[in-house]
């Protein structure tokens, strides 16, 4: 069973201006397909016709809680770009009190449109917390967000954050963070979620796992997390590739590899 990169960023520069290299990488490395994620709307049609060009690339949109000052879409909005057959999710959205300070309560209000939206289109969330954990699950629990499903991506909680997503029905995403030898309690974590709720991913360009930490990332480099994830659970890298694999097409109702 072939592996799958939940999460990358495959219109960024980095990765666009080799992006031929990247999908042999990709072939090589037997990954066989990668979801490119929409950070802000201005880089939306780039995502859209990654995934137009080439059928294993699929494509998300939202506005990344990060990107102060940019076009911020009501629901509506999100749901007509939802329409297009290739985007089979909603974000990358959620809330981030690392990077930025102040009155955040537009990144709460973008985050609450972009869960009224999933729910509406029926498709599945994607959730970025960074140092907000209580507030995300909150605003999750409001906007029942439950009802769209979706996944905690480069999850770097505790335990008890997962159970509380999972509670909801969410998927529990790992990027080549949990390859760190410093990163104990995502480690831990990735032992106890239950194997049929677990995602792997790049976030390629970023957060390349061991051995390549501190370079490019690339969706090829997943099997790095997959093989760091079956050596914690005392499995086969194989079962966590086909267990991944089928959990992602089962939350974005593709069909299965």
């Amino acid at each position: 069973m072939p592996f799958v990169d939940s999460h990358c960023h495959l219109n960024f520069p980095e990765l666009t201006a080799n992006i031929d290299d990247v999908l042999a990488q990709m072939r090589q490395n037997d990954v066989a397909a990668a979801l490119c994620v929409s950070v802000n709307l201005a880089g939306f049609p780039q995502v859209l016709a990654l995934a137009e060009q080439h059928p294993n690339i699929y494509a998300s949109v939202g506005v990344h809680p990060d990107y102060e000052g940019v076009e911020d879409p009501d629901a509506a909005r999100l749901v007509e770009l939802a329409q297009h057959p290739r985007v089979i999710a909603i974000g990358e959205t959620g809330l981030d009190y690392f990077r930025l300070k102040g009155d955040l309560e537009w990144q709460r209000t973008r985050f609450r449109n972009h869960i009224r939206a999933a729910r509406e289109c029926g498709k599945p969330l994607i959730i970025h917390t960074r140092e907000a954990a209580a507030d995300t699950l909150r605003i999750m629990a409001e906007e029942n967000a439950a009802e769209a499903g979706g996944v905690m991506h480069c999850f770097t909680e505790t335990w008890e954050v997962a159970e509380a997503a999972l509670a909801m029905g969410f998927y529990i995403s790992f990027s080549g963070i949990v390859t760190f030898k410093s990163a104990k309690q995502i480690k831990e974590v990735a032992q106890r979620v239950p194997l049929e709720r677990i995602l792997i991913e790049t976030d390629a360009p970023y957060l390349a796992p061991v051995p390549f930490r501190g370079k490019l990332n690339q969706p090829a480099y997943v099997k790095h997390v997959a093989e760091e994830i079956a050596l914690l659970r005392g499995i086969d890298v194989s079962e966590v590739g086909q267990r991944t694999t089928e959990n992602f097409m089962r939350l974005f109702g593709l069909q299965i590899i």
